[in-house]
């Protein structure tokens, strides 16, 4: 609209929480309606309308009912108040009415058709109408999508700093206009805005309103009303490249959000600001699940200005966080460098839907079919586009994720989807999710794109790519490794495995190996009396097949022979891989030892670095290697440093039911050699300050044998100068544990 209206509509608002400057920022109800009618051509002012509104009675607290029944005598002294409240509509009667009496009106008149609202700000709209009529879903009358606000029109012949600062009586005082009403409400003189408005005040507002309206449109200024503001009718879901500049000032985080809620669900709670298009990016956790937050962008600063003041506003029964957040925060999410998404996300107005949990041989196929199957008694819903509308998740090598979207022409056809949610396909159960164009590029990105760190920080000394990550060689195998368990297998399973060596365990020497998500990875480590029962374990059950009592299944398993050193250092989350490079020639062929099964792509690997120091300046800072004992000399903070030969494992491992055989090693220094043997010793990090002391220490290893005369607290000695908390604990047992 850039023509001049026939007519305007002078509104304004009032609810039963603050006014003025944070009018709408409480989440109170719309109790006042009060418009006019301005003919533009003609310069002249209709009648003044005014509807009350009736709040929604269950949202009354106690107090306010109390104050109620106060009031009531008052009320009806002045022939008015609680009738006329009780008598009032409700929020959605009162728009219709607002929208059929100004529609006679202007029919009446005559002059012309076009129309629109005129407001003291934004508030009024965007803050009052549109988000009650969000959270109450009532359909809100086109003529409140556009509107003129007075402010920025007046701004536009008399330059001010800054629109808060403006108001009726500013205007009315610079264009010189008289104010008739001598208990005219002044907001720059009212110390506390959050003071409900007077009811006749809003009726004195809207005059003061019109008069500043025909001052405008009169001489000298003849302002042309053109242009209004627009509120976003719907969300445009989009994408948005990496490469695209998103201003920090447009940008907010919310918190709380219910997890199945939608890119729609927030727009609906922003309802009345606009966001922009693609501007919802749900954030993720580390498994790739919601976490009930999100980065919403909006349009421009004024917008998200108002975005904060809906602060712990509520969408359901949750109240929802609203805090600033950058261009970069947004970016990092929704933010996307794939062509092959981009066009997966560039067919419009379609509704997505993502797919968890599918087998990993799973095709576009049968996916088809199992959103359309034969069996007519199943609901029909069509993919979009066929095998144009799936999309398959897989990792930088090509393997599947299990993930997938899919592409609905309608709401309708995705409604019918989701509850296909936990049907079969194949033999897993699929979980089905409405999603967003953020929400791919987010799990895309995370699959598919290259580490964040390319090339590894040059190490601080040159000495330490030298030390292996290995155990030393010739240590005593007097361990097993069985490989290769069913899944469902126990220790009472792996027991019957074992037979007549079952006598040749160790207390508490069953070590069951978890994955990451803390199921049973296939492995167990075994400690044994000595390494002549383990070895003939090894070569007379190798390869023999272990059933489990709790599964039909059973599987051969392979037996080899290793040392608690191997076994600590697999446990602890490292790898024994036959093709590392470490310095011992000794050959580790028989071991069975493998990388974990959660391991990060080949194409990981760091690329070697140079030294930040020489060698020369690096002897002289630092202490040779093997003077460092338990506690070497910290290092300034910084990028851990990563060996540029190894690959990046995961801490995958767990152990059950009782520590492992702990390595001979710490970190990368050496553990002294004067600790002695069979006893051991327990190094605990990271105690609170506030401890109690040997009491909750000997709490700690309950169930294990130790003397508790062997418990004590080292605070102040030379190992632990930078650390006081440090403990150590010794025990007279075969095993160590750190």
């Amino acid at each position: 609209m850039t023509a001049q209206v026939d007519y305007l509509v002078v509104v304004f608002t009032a609810t039963s929480g603050a006014s003025g400057d944070l009018l709408g920022s409480d989440e109170k109800e719309l109790v006042q309606l009060v418009w006019q009618l301005v003919d533009v051509k003609n310069k002249k002012l209709g009648k003044v309308n005014e509807l009350l509104i009736k709040p929604d009675l269950s949202d009354l607290t106690e107090e306010k009912e109390e104050e109620d029944v106060v009031e009531e005598s008052v009320e009806q002294e002045n022939g008015s108040g609680a009738d006329c409240v009780y008598k009032a509509p409700s929020v959605d009667k009162a728009l219709n009415m607002f929208h059929l009496q100004l529609t006679n009106e202007v029919n009446s008149a005559g002059a012309g058709t076009s129309v629109c609202l005129c407001t003291d700000g934004q508030l009024h709209i965007r803050q009052v109408i549109h988000p009650e009529a969000a959270s109450k879903n009532i359909l809100v009358p086109d003529c409140f999508y556009s509107f003129f606000d007075l402010r920025k029109e007046f701004k536009k012949h008399f330059p001010a700093p800054d629109l808060k600062a403006l108001n009726v009586h500013t205007m009315a005082e610079s264009l010189s206009i008289p104010v008739d009403v001598p208990t005219m409400w002044d907001p720059s003189a009212t110390p506390d805005p959050s003071v409900p408005l007077p009811a006749e005040v809003a009726t004195q507002q809207l005059q003061v309103m019109s008069s500043v309206v025909l001052a405008l449109l009169s001489e000298p200024f003849c302002h042309t009303f053109s242009n209004p503001e627009r509120v976003s009718e719907k969300f445009e879901s989009g994408t948005c490249s990496k490469m695209e500049k998103v201003c920090d000032n447009t940008v907010i985080r919310a918190r709380g959000l219910p997890w199945q809620s939608s890119d729609q669900d927030i727009a609906r709670f922003f309802r009345g600001l606009n966001i922009a298009k693609g501007g919802v990016a749900l954030c993720l956790n580390a498994q790739g699940r919601r976490n009930g937050e999100a980065l919403v962008r909006f349009v421009s600063e004024e917008h998200r200005e108002l975005a904060l003041q809906r602060h712990k506003h509520h969408m359901g029964n949750r109240y929802i966080e609203v805090y600033k957040a950058t261009g970069d925060d947004f970016l990092k999410i929704a933010g996307g460098t794939s062509h092959e998404v981009a066009m997966f996300l560039s067919r419009e107005d379609q509704i997505i839907v993502r797919m968890r949990g599918l087998p990993f041989t799973a095709t576009h196929e049968q996916v088809l079919a199992f959103f359309s199957p034969e069996d007519e008694l199943k609901e029909t819903c069509p993919v979009s586009g066929g095998k144009d509308g799936i999309l398959f998740v897989r990792y930088p090598d090509g393997r599947p994720t299990g993930d997938a979207f899919v592409l609905f022409a309608c709401e309708e056809h995705a409604q019918c989807a989701l509850r296909k949610h936990k049907e079969i396909l194949g033999k897993r159960y699929i979980e089905l999710f409405k999603s967003t164009a953020a929400e791919v590029q987010q799990v895309l990105n995370r699959y598919s794109s290259t580490p964040l760190i390319s090339v590894a920080p040059a190490p601080l000394m040159p000495v330490l790519p030298t030390v292996s990550l290995l155990p030393p060689p010739g240590g005593v195998r007097d361990c097993l490794r069985l490989r290769g368990l069913p899944y469902t297998a126990s220790i009472e399973d792996i027991l019957t495995f074992l037979g007549e060596f079952t006598q040749d365990i160790r207390p508490h020497g069953v070590h069951m190996v978890l994955n990451q998500q803390g199921r049973p990875s296939g492995d167990c480590f075994i400690q044994m009396t000595s390494a002549e029962r383990a070895l003939q374990a090894s070569q007379r059950l190798h390869k023999h097949v272990m059933s489990s009592q709790r599964g039909a299944n059973s599987r051969y398993v392979e037996v080899f022979p290793c040392s608690a050193e191997e076994m600590g250092l697999v446990l602890m989350g490292g790898s024994l891989s036959h093709t590392h490079t470490h310095t011992h020639t000794r050959s580790r062929s028989g071991t069975g030892l493998s990388p974990p099964p959660c391991l990060s792509p080949p194409s990981y690997s760091f690329t070697p670095a140079p030294p930040v120091l020489p060698p020369e300046a690096a002897a002289a800072l630092y202490p040779p290697i093997g003077q460092v004992v338990l506690a070497p000399r910290p290092l300034p903070p910084g990028h851990a440093y990563y060996p540029a030969s190894a690959q990046l494992y995961m801490n995958y491992a767990a152990y059950y039911p009782s520590p492992p055989g702990s390595p001979n090693t710490l970190g990368f220094f050496p553990s002294p050699s004067s600790i002695a043997s069979p006893g051991g010793l327990v190094r605990m990090p990271g105690l609170t300050y506030n401890s109690n002391g040997v009491k909750e220490l000997i709490n700690a290893v309950q169930g294990y044998q130790y003397a508790p005369e062997d418990a004590f607290m080292h605070a102040h000695g030379p190992v632990h100068t930078h650390d006081p908390t440090r403990t150590l604990l010794t025990q007279p047992k075969e095993w160590v544990c750190i």
